[in-house]
């Protein structure tokens, strides 16, 4: 394309022009010479674009760093493993052991936590269609409440990387020490915001037990689950004076704990 070619196009033309890939560099400053405002606007956008797309190709590659030291020593089967729903007095406490390929780019990859729910869908569907082995693990509050929670988020990250089908060479895991695996393991605090492995084992997680806390609201409706996912919040507090304790609830913890030994564990649905 020459000078006069670009100058005779129209701003709407150079719109679809700057958003392809298929321009050369010379386009480029033209756009950013050019006399019409809007066609200045058009190239300083898209080279905002770029500048966030390298920024966002960086951060996602800064996250394999521990991933990358088991790829060096040709270790590529390397699991992340992460768990969601320690914390609510009800519902399920949820494992997933993710293996990625070496330095998959899933764009907004992250911890679970700082990503709005509508994005971790989207992630979420993306790490399953590039995960090279995904396994979830759920565990209820009846075996939460005979093995206590610390056991039973443990048991089930051992259960979800030995389930995975294909085997795991190396594990990173987020916070919790995993003694009995045969394979390397590191342990690291905050592991979702550090491993791209583990950030997705979080989202994975995060979003199975998120849609099975929302399809409780058929058989519960009065307790808004899909609200408050088992948390103790004034809405579930309300539910639990109003309606009592249900088989969701995990009796080992309180108020629960304290609740069903005056109240009986049914419930009106």
């Amino acid at each position: 394309m020459t000078k006069n070619e670009f100058d005779a196009l129209t701003v709407k033309e150079i719109k679809t022009l700057l958003e392809t890939t298929q321009f050369e560099f010379d386009v480029l400053l033209w756009a950013q010479e050019d006399k019409r405002s809007s066609v200045r606007k058009l190239a300083a956008a898209y080279v905002m674009r770029q500048k966030k797309q390298l920024a966002e190709f960086q951060r996602l590659n800064a996250l394999y760093s521990y991933e990358n030291s088991f790829y060096e020593e040709g270790i590529y089967e390397v699991a992340g493993v992460d768990e969601v729903g320690r914390g609510p007095i009800a519902g399920p406490v949820t494992v997933a052991a993710v293996i990625l390929p070496p330095n998959a780019q899933i764009e907004g990859l992250n911890d679970s936590k700082k990503i709005a729910p509508h994005k971790r869908e989207l992630i979420y569907d993306e790490i399953m269609r590039q995960a090279v082995a995904v396994s979830c693990i759920s565990y209820g509050p009846e075996k939460i409440d005979s093995l206590n929670i610390y056991r039973a988020t443990q048991t089930a990250m051992y259960e979800a990387v030995n389930t995975l089908k294909v085997p795991a060479k190396a594990v990173l895991v987020d916070a919790m020490p995993l003694p009995e695996l045969t394979v390397p393991v590191e342990s690291l605090i905050k592991g979702d915001s550090k491993s791209a492995s583990i950030a997705a084992a979080s989202i994975v997680a995060k979003v199975t037990r998120d849609r099975y806390m929302e399809s409780l609201d058929e058989e519960y409706p009065a307790y808004g689950f899909a609200i408050h996912k088992g948390y103790f919040t004034p809405l579930h507090r309300e539910a639990l004076e109003q309606q009592g304790v249900t088989p969701l609830h995990r009796k080992s913890f309180e108020p629960i704990k304290s609740m069903v030994g005056f109240q009986a564990e049914t419930v009106k649905k």
